[in-house]
């Protein structure tokens, strides 16, 4: 093992034998017994996943001794703590390859050194030269590469447009275009590099790992041509392929330019701001449907994320200061781009640091996971750019807004120490002291809670009452993008507009208009979920709300801002209300929703119901708290509470919901004086008595702290007693991590059936 490699896995607590090599094997400890049966228990199985674990003897690593990072790794800053000095780069570099090979990639072998020609078939087209190239390399020369070198006519030398055989097309654009098109087998379409497993055996590479160390045989053959530009070759590809030029330009300093098309989780999407709590491909996904695309190691932080050593980031920072190109669509499912944009922020500190800032950019496309010409086009406008060829400047093309953003807005200022100390005390007290012992008194204390949830919330512009209607709903053409066009046997669909010009749909069980009684309904609140809104991008089953309105009860989503339909929505939302909150307004749209469905003649008004998940779950308990009208709610892993949410209890803390997301910017100045927050969950909880309130929270879950959450709603149970309605509030942990898994779903819809009474 290399000694780097061999050193940072030493400070990372990673076991080792007495020869030095790295290995999962010798000294497991109990608790990671344990774990590893937890994860074989609650993980979606995985055949090949469980093959490598009984061949390898493999356990997971020692969570305790890897460091909590909840927020994205620092790539300026060494595994022991110490900031990156200009100077240092080249070394952070190597420490973060040997990070990226052990935990994602496996590792790649040294270049052969003896790649050459081993056949070579050449024509000429209209403007065109086109050579057919097999390398051959490695030992005994055993490997084959097949290339495909197409030659614009004229005397060069010419800059390079190097992508695998499935975008063959993609390179014929940039031939029109003045440049060497190369095109290799390194694809689904046509893969060489399957074969080389048994050539190099010591190698636990993966496909992705072997497919990109292609591209750098490519560039052995390249660097021996005189028509070549060897300062300008440029490796793409979109998707998986996306994925393989990243890791291809991290490997290899010579690709001089790298664009990678919606490359998504693996990618320029970061594990921790992509897993399925954002309803994004993750970890678990990645590595079940796709077993021999990544180290099958990287399985064992599914729902773990916050343990990573190593994110997608610091992968697009070990290209530095070479350009990079992420290049992603606004409603792809595979990514999202509020996890680019803080994959972009975080790898840029790196550029910045070598003084090339500007050569790390972004572009945005309409649309899902399709490209078009002009697309490719655009991205041969970059590579010209970066190139010294002909200027071409990229617009601004970031949407979510920044706490720094917000910060410049709001004029407001907040002292966190003008708010007085606080915990999570009884609810049963007065402001002065003193048991409160009848409900009515409660009130007064409520009214008081209202108000500091107000506050926090922000202040929201004028809003008036609307009537429902069908002018603005979602077009057949906007559905089938984000994947929910279509309605399953058994189902029925309405689709309306609501409240400030709000397009969402209701979906019931057939034939339910002509029933005498009217059906109770649910408001689905989703979670994070930026490329498709409130249908899951990848899931496991059926998407919660159809599976929901297949019990019997109605069912109404919507987008949140900056979601789905409405994502841009999101970029101006802190420049047109300053003084509001993303919280704020996804209340405001929920009570809206609520309003709507009082109206409408399927819907019992008495039986409106809200139903959470993550960020949702935050939505569905502070919309409750403040209305009446809604009968009961359901937060499923929807909050920690925030006064003990502190730096130390790994999450994240408070400061995610300014700095992460800023859905409540206000919580920014609280940072490190959590105490002093003006309301917290068991307050908001206080405010939905008597009504129903069911709470779950995943056993694994590394954005709250588990006790913490039980005891929360523990503080509200004398509140519920004194209404003689303690039935009415329920708490229970899921043997699960945190996902809305169809297990879990089942756990959730059948408690909230049997509250809610369908």
């Amino acid at each position: 093992m290399k000694p780097l490699l061999l050193g940072v896995l030493t400070l990372l607590g990673v076991v080792f034998t007495s020869r030095g090599a790295a290995t999962d094997r010798p000294l497991a400890t109990d608790e990671q017994k344990a774990q590893l049966k937890e994860m074989l228990r609650i993980l979606p199985k995985s055949e090949p996943w469980e093959k490598w674990l009984v061949a390898s003897g493999a356990m997971p690593p020692n969570f305790n001794t890897l460091p909590t990072t909840p927020y994205l790794p620092d790539p300026l800053r060494f595994t022991n703590g110490r900031e990156v000095k200009v100077e240092e780069w080249l070394k952070r570099r190597a420490e973060l390859l040997a990070l990226i090979q052990y935990y994602i990639t496996g590792a790649w072998p040294a270049g052969p050194g003896n790649t050459r020609v081993a056949d070579l078939k050449q024509r000429e087209e209209a403007g065109s030269t086109v050579q057919e190239v097999t390398l051959e390399f490695g030992p005994n020369r055993a490997a084959r590469l097949h290339l495909e070198v197409i030659i614009p006519n004229g005397t060069g030398p010419f800059p390079v447009f190097m992508t695998q055989d499935t975008h063959r097309r993609w390179a014929l654009i940039a031939v029109s275009r003045g440049y060497i098109g190369v095109v290799y087998a390194g694809a689904d379409s046509r893969d060489d590099t399957d074969a080389w497993r048994s050539i190099w055996p010591a190698s636990d590479w993966t496909k992705l790992t072997r497919r990109a160390w292609a591209a750098s045989r490519c560039i052995d053959y390249l660097h021996t041509l005189p028509m070549v530009n060897t300062n300008q070759i440029a490796l793409t590809g979109h998707s998986r392929n996306g994925k393989t030029s990243l890791i291809g330009a991290a490997l290899d300093p010579r690709v001089n330019a790298v664009i990678s098309s919606s490359s998504g989780a693996g990618g320029a999407c970061s594990y921790r701001l992509f897993s399925e709590t954002q309803f994004g491909e993750g970890i678990e996904n990645l590595t079940r449907a796709f077993p021999d695309w990544l180290h099958p190691r990287l399985r064992f932080f599914a729902g773990r994320e916050n343990k990573l050593p190593v994110d997608q980031p610091e992968l697009i920072a070990c290209i530095a200061p070479r350009p990079c190109l992420i290049s992603s669509a606004l409603n792809d499912s595979v990514e999202s781009v509020w996890a680019i944009e803080h994959t972009y922020r975080s790898a840029q500190r790196v550029y910045a640091l070598l003084g090339k800032a500007g050569d790390l950019n972004l572009r945005y496309r309409s649309g899902g996971h399709e490209t078009r010409v002009e697309d490719i086009e655009a991205q041969v406008d970059w590579l010209d750019s970066v190139f010294g060829r002909k200027p071409f400047a990229l617009p601004d093309c970031a949407i979510f807004p920044t706490y720094s953003d917000w910060q410049k807005l709001n004029e407001e200022p907040i002292d966190p120490l003008s708010f007085p100390t606080n915990g999570l005390g009884p609810l049963l007290i007065h402001a002065v002291g003193g048991e409160i012992k009848i409900p009515d008194v409660w009130t007064k204390k409520r009214d008081a809670i209202r108000e500091r949830i107000l506050w926090a919330l922000g202040e929201a512009p004028p809003f008036a009452e609307s009537e429902p209607g069908d002018y603005g709903v979602e077009k057949l053409h906007a559905a089938t993008l984000l994947e929910r066009a279509t309605v399953p046997a058994g189902l029925a669909k309405r689709s309306i507009n609501f409240g400030n010009y709000v397009a969402g749909d209701l979906y019931f069980p057939t034939n339910a208009e002509r029933r005498p009684v009217k059906l109770p309904v649910v408001i689905w609140l989703h979670p994070i979920s930026v490329p498709t809104g409130y249908a899951p991008g990848y899931r496991r089953g059926e998407p919660p709300h159809l599976a929901l309105a297949r019990m019997g009860c109605a069912v109404f989503a919507f987008d949140q801002v900056g979601s789905g339909s409405r994502l841009e929505e999101v970029k101006n939302f802190y420049a047109r209300y300053p003084k509001w909150s993303l919280l704020g307004k996804h209340v405001e749209d929920t009570l809206a929703a609520v309003e709507a469905l009082g109206k409408n003649d399927l819907i019992d008004s008495k039986r409106i119901w809200l139903l959470g998940y993550a960020t949702g779950g935050m939505t569905a308990l502070h919309a409750a708290a403040l209305d009446a009208r809604i009968a009961g709610v359901v937060s499923v892993a929807g909050f920690t509470p925030m006064r003990t949410d502190t730096p130390e209890k790994g999450t994240g803390g408070i400061a995610r919901w300014a700095a992460w997301m800023p859905l409540l910017p206000k919580l920014g100045a609280f940072a490190g004086y959590e105490a002093h927050i003006p309301y917290d969950y068991h307050e908001v909880l206080g405010m939905i008595a008597p009504r129903p309130a069911l709470v779950f929270a995943p056993k694994v879950n590394h954005q709250a702290t588990l006790a913490d959450v039980r005891s929360c709603v523990e503080e509200v149970r004398p509140l519920y007693e004194l209404y003689a309605a303690k039935d009415a509030l329920k708490f229970e942990e899921l043997d699960d991590y945190n996902h809305f898994s169809p297990e879990t779903q089942k756990v959730v819809f059948e408690r909230l059936k049997l509250a809610a009474g369908f």
